[in-house]
């Protein structure tokens, strides 16, 4: 074995499992809390399980995609060093609770979330809102276009996989800014699944449309966000356009201290989530594509997808932890 053979089977020894540990452990702390009422207090569990997991990893690991800003939330703050200092050096982007309101009201495909990447491979994004368009794999490449209209989208969309547009399904977020959008989507006889947060979980959930009946994600969410779901399709082969949405001289000055000099560049999955490419996500609550946790008497089960995007493996890990002490 050459060295740098070596070195990818190190990175697939110490990321392809134990990354799933990090997830567990947060989707377990929050899941605790499901159905409370109290957002800051199930994120503040969920971010203190990762972080926990995380420093207990044999990696050189910086967060570049890390809490956001908007909700006041309890931090894994951008830039924050993590691991035990005497690994691989790796960017890594998380959300220990993606959909904290979902998580709060106990509503569907609340998930524990990260992706791990060679230094350097993540896109640096700021806070900051993204139009996004994404599918999941099968398709020619270049099918989607984010400046193209819903129609046109959809219509090659389903010429692509041989159905009438009425057989196909869009995921929206629920917010007042997709009224437009959503009543284009309409127009054309296409349904709509309207998510009410939640949309790294939306995006994903295109990479399996037989499982979860969404073929394409449509609209504008958080740009960190974003990074996650490309790091996703990135291991499944699935297509993501996105563009920062920089509408404020101060939003285009913070872009530009990150590292983006053009605020109107469209990024494909591959822009955002370079090289080889490891993600996990654990069900917090049930949803489409993953159980939530479930809390037995003398054990806790749960609920894992890791994708690596080098070999294009999708692993589905159901788990049953009897030793409840680590929890």
């Amino acid at each position: 074995m050459n060295i740098a053979q070596d070195i990818a089977a190190g990175l697939d020894r110490i990321l392809t499992m134990e990354v799933v540990r990090v997830t567990e452990r947060a989707a377990v702390a929050a899941a605790r809390l499901r159905g409370r009422g109290d957002e800051k207090a199930a994120d503040q569990v969920a971010v203190d399980a990762m972080r926990q997991e995380l420093n207990r990893l044999a990696i050189k690991g910086t967060v570049v995609i890390g809490e956001g800003e908007r909700d006041e939330a309890p931090m894994l703050y951008i830039g924050e060093e993590v691991g035990t200092g005497k690994g691989p050096a790796v960017d890594i982007a998380l959300d220990p609770l993606e959909g904290t309101t979902i998580c709060a009201k106990n509503l569907p495909n609340a998930l524990a979330v990260i992706a791990i990447a060679e230094k350097g491979s993540l896109l640096f994004a700021p806070d900051v809102y993204m139009d996004k368009i994404a599918i999941g794999p099968g398709y020619p490449e270049g099918l989607i276009d984010i400046d193209a209209s819903p129609a046109e989208n959809l219509a090659n969309l389903a010429k692509a996989k041989g159905v009438a547009v009425s057989d196909i399904t869009a995921c929206i977020l629920d917010r007042p800014r997709h009224a437009k959008l959503i009543d284009a989507v309409r127009a054309t006889g296409a349904a709509i699944r309207l998510i009410g947060d939640g949309d790294v979980a939306g995006v994903i959930h295109t990479t399996d449309p037989d499982e979860t009946g969404i073929d394409i994600y449509l609209g504008t969410g958080g740009a960190p966000e974003g990074v996650l779901a490309a790091a996703a399709l990135r291991c499944t082969g699935g297509q993501m356009q996105g563009r920062l949405i920089l509408d404020t001289p101060e939003k285009v000055a913070r872009a530009q201290k990150m590292g983006i000099s053009d605020p109107k560049r469209i990024y494909r999955a591959q822009d955002m989530a370079r090289g080889d490419v490891l993600f996990a996500a654990t069900g917090v609550t049930d949803g489409n594509l993953l159980d939530g946790v479930k809390f037995g008497r003398t054990f806790i089960t749960t609920h894992t997808i890791v994708l690596r995007s080098s070999s294009r493996t999708v692993r589905e890990i159901k788990a049953r932890h009897q030793d409840l002490d680590k929890f």
